[in-house]
């Protein structure tokens, strides 16, 4: 007895622990409306469907045993049943109680899960728009239909269920009778059981009128998608008139059922229930084939042209891509002047060869400092001014130094949730930049981290790669960072997470994670904090879990603190005529498919309808979660606001500084091009032809096999005056790898032209290459073939960076970073960079090289070399030492060229040393002379060895912080 007493209390506090730490948690973000919104709703669906259930069940038994016949009537069979029906006579009330009761917790279970389409439809907003065919309005699909499906699936399952118990109950007790001669049922038993049936067809005939109405959002496989949404002519001319006579025979077959109650017989409602049956089959099934047959296939095109019209406008506005522009592109250029031409190019766009999903081990292995930090495997591509303080013109790749618990010195329960709980801030790099040797030009580096962002709280306590609980604030310390002076200490000082002081608090979170040291741990005191759900993701899904949220959140340096900005959707599978999409598999490409940490959106969701409603931001010191309104039309969005009020802020509470940061997302950026690669025409006829299909090409740079990722790059459109940061990608004609379109988003939020869909068609006339094939001709060229091999030497290895187009004047520039990895280096660097343009191909060690070789003209915007016109005198003069140490340096650096030619990584890496090394001694020598008298002039202005050697200050090749 006191083992089970102990067993029950056990479980009733797991249980406790879960609901009361989630109140903890989410009162501790300042959601609690959220907690308690969701689990009234979920509470009071389940006790309401739970209770009728079990009063529909209940109800029916109880009736079964009232109407039984008395024993004398009893037949031999059912006299046969008597020692059951003795043997749980003394049972009888407990045996009823505990069938309602399961009956009810399933169906009570059932109906909590259905709290979000309840809220819908008890908070639903009007569209403004109506259906094509009904004339309803679309609210009534999308909020509506779904409780009303919900309604009719529990009245079958309740009416089903009780058929099932009365039907037993009457047997059992002789109501029903199997092989005793005679009437196989009682008058009562009869009438009973015609009622529950009655009900039965009643329901059925309230599911043929709404299926009326759900073949406006019905899916079904269509010659020119898999995903057709709405009606087509067959079910416009067959379905719909057969549902409506279905309905009207369910109706009459019903009353016949009810009628029985008076006539006593079975005859009529059987011959009706087998009318309903058979005319299912002709008038449902067989009646639709034949239409489809004889009078769509014949004519199919003219047939369902009006529908797919129908189809093309709803799609369009579901997607938010109906206001795309698709214009002419010639492929080609026309202009002769190439000084022209590569001009242009610097106006065009800032061209990134910086790409953020190849250089992660670059900033490991430069700005790690510590194994206990981690940048994420993807960086970010953000816009900062040349200042680095606000955002502008100057495209950025962006990364945090997470906390990596993999590489603490020892993992134990103390260092892993007390000692190590946070990462220690930002590592920015120019993205249209590398230095002379390839590596990235940083504009924020070093720990603490310093540079053009000013300053900020640099501490990460919530990232991406923040997946465990730490415990911080109380009496042990953290470590902060470390420095040439050791390690450095600190205490939250935040009011995140959830209080430990109190000793209930600590009990639940010791059963809820599982863990028993956190209930008598001296590591825990006064001030002491659990933080979790730390990653944005987690903490946007959790405080408003009815949206979709994007898979890349990404962050920014806003008002002196680090936020991540996370895109979040409302969606809907019911919007009339528009077709599906699952969003697992549209937002999937090459990046997802090889990289485990990026979260898809949504995983295999599908939905017919998407908008991005909201843009959110959590606090990487703090925690905060702040939900703003973006689309300020979006009915779902005000359904939800309803529902939860005052969860989203208003649209005009972003602030100037954070607008500057926010971006078109990825996420639906690719849903719209996939649905974009067949809904960019707007005929029918062109539709269903199927001969403007176009698809999203594979990524040319890598073997996966999966989708090119969209690019995000400050470009200019043929119809913009100037660059503006956009999200862009190509298409290619369907089963084919020549290109076909290009397609481009303004994602620069706050701007008139933000989220505007640009296209530009190239003629289907003329062959225009693709990214496959653009690649195929770079690694066709024997010269640049050879280079590659080269490069490629030894333990070296060509990594590929992204590929991007960039439309210049009538034709395609393609421009293509080349990474090497190797040779005792264990990050990539940018060695070589591909650009082709009108045929021409180069293949140079600079972007400024490989453009002017393509278009055989230097920039005239190139600034001159400095001249100080003879006036001043060599700064090494008269100072043999300087002289010395620079002769030294010029040695190096071609001895590191040399070795740079063979792909000896390790000669090149000694050269590099020496190089800095005689560059030092020049520094220190003209020092010393300046400091007695010398010459005024300074080393760093004196000439540098050709080729430009590293500059003192940037790491060595073996990854040690410089000068």
């Amino acid at each position: 007895m006191t083992l089970g007493v102990l067993a029950v209390l056990g479980m009733a506090f797991t249980m406790f622990a879960g609901f009361w730490t989630d109140w903890l948690w989410y009162r501790s973000v300042d959601y609690s409306s959220v907690f308690t919104t969701t689990l009234w709703t979920k509470i009071g669906l389940f006790f309401v469907f739970g209770v009728l259930m079990a009063l529909a069940v209940g109800l029916n038994i109880w009736l079964a045993h009232r109407l039984r016949p008395p024993l004398s009537a009893m037949s031999m069979e059912q006299q046969n049943l008597d020692r059951y029906r003795m043997g749980i006579a003394p049972y009888k009330k407990w045996l009823l109680l505990g069938i309602v009761s399961l009956v009810g917790l399933i169906a009570g279970a059932s109906a909590a899960g259905q709290w979000r389409t309840w809220l819908m439809w008890v908070n639903g907003v009007s569209f403004g728009q109506k259906d094509p065919q009904f004339h309803l309005d679309i609210s009534f699909y999308t909020f509506d239909l779904p409780w009303y499906r919900f309604l009719l699936g529990f009245g079958f399952a309740a009416t089903i269920l009780s058929v099932i118990a009365a039907a037993l109950t009457h047997y059992l007790y002789g109501g029903l009778r199997i092989t005793s001669p005679g009437a196989r049922a009682t008058a009562a038993a009869t009438g009973h059981l015609s009622v529950l049936l009655g009900v039965f067809v009643t329901l059925k005939a309230v599911a043929y009128w709404l299926d009326r109405y759900g073949l406006a959002v019905k899916s079904s496989d269509f010659k020119a998608t898999d995903s057709w949404t709405g009606l087509r002519y067959v079910d416009a001319n067959a379905y719909l008139p057969a549902k409506t006579i279905l309905f009207c025979i369910a109706v009459i077959c019903a009353l016949l059922f009810f009628a029985t109650l008076w006539r006593r017989t079975w005859q009529l409602p059987v011959i009706g229930f087998g009318l309903m049956v058979l005319s299912a089959i002709l008038i449902g099934g067989l009646y639709p084939a034949i239409v489809q047959k004889f009078q769509v296939q014949p004519n199919e095109q003219a047939k369902e042209a009006p529908y797919v019209e129908k189809n093309l406008k709803a799609t369009r506005e579901a997607y938010g891509i109906d206001d795309a522009s698709v214009t002419e592109y010639a492929g080609k250029s026309t202009t002769t002047d190439k000084t022209t031409l590569r001009d242009d190019v610097d106006a065009t766009a800032s061209i990134r060869v910086v790409d953020p999903n190849v250089v992660s081990p670059t900033f490991q292995q430069l700005q790690q400092m510590r194994n206990y930090y981690a940048f994420p495997t993807n960086l970010d591509v953000d816009r900062y001014s040349k200042d680095g303080k606000n955002a502008g013109d100057q495209d950025t790749v962006i990364g945090l130094r997470e906390l990596n618990l993999a590489g603490i010195p020892k993992n134990n329960w103390i260092n892993d949730h007390f000692r190590y709980t946070h990462g220690y801030g930002v590592v920015a790099a120019k993205g249209t930049e590398a230095d002379d040797e390839g590596r990235p030009v940083f504009t924020e580096s070093n720990l603490p981290s310093q540079g053009d962002l000013g300053t900020y709280q640099q501490r990460v306590y919530y990232g991406e790669k923040t997946t465990t609980y730490s415990i911080v604030g109380g009496p042990q310390k953290e470590i902060d960072y470390s420095d040439d002076d050791g390690e450095k200490t600190y205490s939250y000082k935040a009011k995140s997470g959830v209080n430990l002081s109190n000793p209930v608090n600590r009990a639940a979170y010791a059963v809820a994670f599982s863990e028993p040291q956190i209930l008598y741990s001296g590591a825990i005191g006064e001030g002491s904090r659990i933080l979790y759900n730390r990653t944005p993701k987690q903490r946007v899904e959790a405080v408003a879990p009815w949206l979709t949220i994007d898979g890349d959140a990404y962050p920014a340096v806003v008002k002196g603190k680090i936020q991540w900005i996370v895109d979040a959707y409302t969606t809907t599978n019911g919007y009339p005529y528009s077709s599906r999409t699952t969003l697992g598999d549209t937002t999937a490409d090459s990046l997802t498919a090889t990289n485990n940490q990026r979260a898809v959106v949504a995983q295999q969701n599908q939905v017919n309808y998407i908008r991005n409603s909201v843009k959110a931001t959590v606090d990487a010191y703090t925690g905060q979660v702040k939900l703003y309104q973006w689309d300020t039309k979006d009915p779902v969005l005000k359904t939800w606001m309803k529902a939860f009020p005052g969860t989203v802020e208003p649209k005009k509470d972003i602030s100037t500084d954070l607008m500057a940061h926010l971006r078109y997302p990825q996420d639906l950026f690719k849903v719209q091009r996939e649905l974009l690669a067949r809904y960019h025409v707007e005929d029918a006829d062109t539709f269903l032809s199927g001969s403007e299909v176009w698809q999203v090409p594979d990524d040319p740079t890598n073997k996966s096999g999966d989708a090119v990722p969209p690019y995000y790059l400050s470009m200019k459109m043929p119809d913009q005056k100037a660059q503006a940061f956009s999200l862009t990608t190509t298409f290619t004609p369907n089963g084919r790898d020549n290109l076909s379109a290009f397609m481009a988003v303004d994602a620069e939020a706050g701007t008139s032209d933000y989220g505007k869909i640009r296209i530009l068609k190239l003629p289907t006339n003329t062959t225009v290459n693709g990214p496959k094939q653009v690649q195929s001709q770079f690694n066709s060229e024997q010269d640049i073939a050879e280079t590659i091999s080269l490069l490629n030497r030894g333990d070296s290895n060509v990594e590929y960076g992204n590929l991007l187009t960039v439309p210049l004047d009538g034709g395609l520039l393609y421009v293509e970073p080349v990474y090497v990895r190797g040779g005792g280096l264990k990050y990539p660097l940018l060695r070589k960079v591909l650009v082709t343009y009108g045929g021409n191909t180069a293949f140079e060690d600079t972007l400024d090289q490989a453009l002017n070789k393509v278009f055989g003209a230097d920039a005239s915007t190139t600034p001159p070399p400095e001249d100080d016109g003879g006036t001043k005198p060599p700064p090494t003069a008269g100072n043999p030492t300087v002289q010395q140490a620079l002769n030294d340096a010029q040695k190096a650096f071609d001895a590191g060229q040399e070795a740079l030619k063979k792909g000896d990584w390790e000669a090149y890496g000694r050269a590099q040393d020496d190089l800095q090394d005689a560059l030092k001694r020049a520094e220190d020598a003209q020092a010393a002379a300046n400091k007695s008298g010398g010459s005024s002039a300074k080393p760093s202005s004196s000439p540098k060895p050709t080729g430009s050697p590293k500059p003192s200050g940037s790491p060595s090749p073996s990854g040690s912080p410089g000068g």
